[in-house]
């Protein structure tokens, strides 16, 4: 095989959820194909690669000049309630189902002792801040069901100032036990949503 083309492939094969036929089929079909959706494609990587940045507050992506995200300079958003996810794809589930209507919190991970991440790899050490600045009555956890999400889950707990009077929620039926939000329809995480439970 090509030299080129096996490292493309490689690449891609290490993007999550890709073996290394889907990149193959992939890569082959990007340097097949006669309408520039190639160089499209890579333009675009290039650009959002140069341009998009975490928002410093939430975690969210975002090429606002301001660096602050949608959600972070929305003023209808700020209505005391604060979502802790594990990533950005469980951002966009959320607001594809339109189930919450307040700010997020991307810890970018869960604490896992096998695989090594620790508290200080995770986006928490800022939590307090916020819940003092944001005016923050209610964190509600929108993290897996396994037991690397509720160990997550109580570890945020612990470190959240008693003394903001915060009340915790989670999620509650319709999520199973080792669920991740991907997977999860509007309908299931509507009825999550509706009837989280206070920890």
């Amino acid at each position: 095989m090509n030299s080129k083309i096996e490292r493309l492939i490689k690449q891609f094969a290490k993007l999550p959820r890709l073996g290394s036929r889907a990149a193959g089929r992939i890569v082959l079909a990007l340097l097949q194909d006669k309408t520039g959706r190639a160089e499209n494609l890579a333009n675009a990587l290039l650009d959002a690669v140069a341009t998009i940045r975490p928002c410093p507050i939430c975690g969210i992506l975002t090429d606002a000049d301001t660096g602050m995200c949608e959600f972070c300079r929305d003023s209808a958003r700020a209505n005391g309630q604060l979502c802790i996810v594990r990533d950005l794809s469980d951002v966009w589930t959320l607001e594809k189902s339109g189930v919450f209507h307040g700010r997020y919190h991307i810890l970018g991970g869960l604490l896992s002792g096998m695989s090594g991440t620790m508290p200080d790899d995770l986006n928490i050490s800022g939590l307090t801040d916020r819940v003092r600045n944001e005016n923050i009555s209610e964190i509600i956890f929108a993290l897996p069901n396994t037991v690397e999400g509720k160990t997550t889950q109580h570890y945020v707990m612990s470190v959240i100032d008693p003394a903001t009077g915060v009340r915790f929620s989670e999620l509650a039926s319709g999520v199973p036990l080792g669920g991740d939000l991907d997977y999860l329809d509007d309908g299931t995480l509507s009825l999550a949503f509706g009837g989280r439970k206070a920890l």
